[in-house]
């Protein structure tokens, strides 16, 4: 087999390598044992799973590749984050990053090249929507940023965020298997309960995420409880009305029992009014939820500007006063253009 019909390895499931194996005259265990080297320890060479003979190994480069992301470039913040271009086998480059806290390191992976939306505010949304990555190329990210976690700061990987490049539910069949993969005792190993999936609001692929009973986390980008005000700030929201949104969050909460998270911008002049305060109170109020308030990052868009202190802490005052959970979520590698909304390939 020459390599112009080579196939990439990573795309088999095991049930696929087991078939495969099996009519080449091996045993199915092999197939555990390269899926082992592929997911578990993140092989990116087929030569070097040595738990296979040299004969066999050489069949396997004989009819198979492995396409594997790598850093490209490497950016380090003055607070510890690092940013990552990250090229892909065809060229195409996407952002991940790095986020330290004291207690943990947090992995935020994009889940396609350039972005299918079309948020006012976000940088991404600036790019065209290339291809959606694989589910190889979205755990390739995960396990770089482990082993960055674990060279710069002595500890493993805790955390890890879909709040990447892209709309991670309309990659839904790459997104469940790298969850898959990550949440494995036969891949990375690493809990359900430490993913959160952050989404602009799908309703249909809400329902169906919470189907699939991952035991992950949901985050839902709102930035406004206003429909027109929402509309505005997220054009592509006229084809979702909160209302439908709603419906497709109590029914997450009912499947998985999970509270929902609400990101949440404030912008000077678009959503810091009384008003906005008392409809997000009254949406949040709808479906057992939390609030992020995001400090907005610049873009280079003077129609978005950060809201005062006062603004901020009126939400958090009137949010608290319900009896609604709210957490101030300060913008981490700013200075190398890696915080929320800005990730958008410059270099």
């Amino acid at each position: 087999m020459n390599k112009d019909t080579k196939k990439d390895i990573r795309k088999l499931s095991l049930e696929q390598l087991q078939d495969y194996f099996t009519s080449i005259g091996e045993q199915k265990f092999r197939a555990k044992q390269v899926y082992e080297w592929l997911w578990n320890k993140n092989s990116h060479s087929l030569s070097e799973m040595t738990s296979l003979s040299k004969n066999l190994r050489a069949k396997l480069e004989q009819d198979f590749e492995i396409l594997p992301a790598q850093v490209h470039k490497m950016q380090k913040s003055n607070d510890g984050t690092i940013k990552n271009a990250v090229k892909l086998h065809d060229g195409n480059v996407v952002e991940s990053v790095m986020i330290p806290t004291e207690k943990r390191t947090t992995a935020c992976v994009s889940s396609q090249v350039g972005c299918s939306l079309d948020c006012e505010f976000c940088a991404t949304a600036k790019l065209e929507r290339m291809r959606n990555l694989t589910s190889a190329e979205i755990v390739d990210q995960v396990a770089l940023i482990d082993s960055q976690s674990r060279e710069y700061l002595e500890r493993p990987l805790s955390n890890i965020v879909f709040m990447g490049m892209g709309e991670p539910l309309l990659n839904y069949s790459s997104l469940i298997d790298s969850i898959q993969k990550i949440t494995s005792e036969k891949g990375l190993g690493m809990s359900p309960k430490r993913i959160t999936v952050s989404t602009s609001g799908i309703p249909k692929m809400i329902q169906k995420l919470a189907d699939e009973n991952l035991k992950v986390k949901l985050a839902l980008s709102l930035h406004s409880a206003i429909e027109h005000k929402r509309n505005k700030i997220m054009p592509f929201s006229v084809k979702f009305s909160l209302e439908e949104i709603l419906d497709s969050l109590n029914y997450w909460y009912q499947k998985t029992k999970s509270r929902i998270t609400f990101e949440y911008v404030v912008w000077k002049g678009i959503n810091d009014s009384q008003e906005d305060i008392s409809a997000l109170v009254r949406y949040c109020k709808k479906v057992p939820s939390k609030v992020n308030l995001i400090q907005y990052n610049d873009i280079g868009d003077s129609t978005f500007r950060q809201a005062s202190r006062n603004v901020i802490d009126n939400y958090i005052n009137q949010l608290e006063r319900n009896g609604i959970v709210v957490k101030v979520r300060r913008s981490r590698g700013e200075d190398i253009d890696a915080a929320c909304g800005q990730l958008a390939n410059k270099e």
